[in-house]
């Protein structure tokens, strides 16, 4: 399970921004459970799960992979991912690793 933070001015609509940004990038209909986690299934993506953390400041995202599929799928998978991402959060994947270490270097 990942945890990213969500940028300022971002927060307001996650929960509607985490739907339709699934609906864009992967363009199937999520699944919504009873926790109010949404789930889809994508190319090298068994099962996607999102949802937003408390105070709906931060995203949090569980993936399991299908270690079968071919290169061509993994990289499409992977590009619609980040795009998902940066969508939801407002952050690049460079930003999203800095501030991951920034979260790091804050729990020593």
């Amino acid at each position: 399970m990942q945890e990213y933070q969500i940028k300022r001015g971002y927060t307001k609509k996650l929960t509607e921004s985490m739907l339709q940004s699934l609906r864009d990038q992967f363009g199937v209909e999520p699944r919504l459970t009873e926790d109010g986690h949404y789930i889809v299934s994508y190319g090298a993506l068994l099962r996607l799960e999102v949802w937003a953390g408390a105070g709906g400041r931060t995203l949090f995202v569980h993936t399991e992979s299908d270690s079968s599929a071919d290169d061509e799928t993994i990289l499409d998978t992977n590009r619609r991912f980040r795009n998902y991402l940066q969508q939801v959060t407002g952050y690049t994947a460079k930003e999203r690793a800095k501030k991951a270490q920034q979260s790091v270097k804050g729990k020593d």
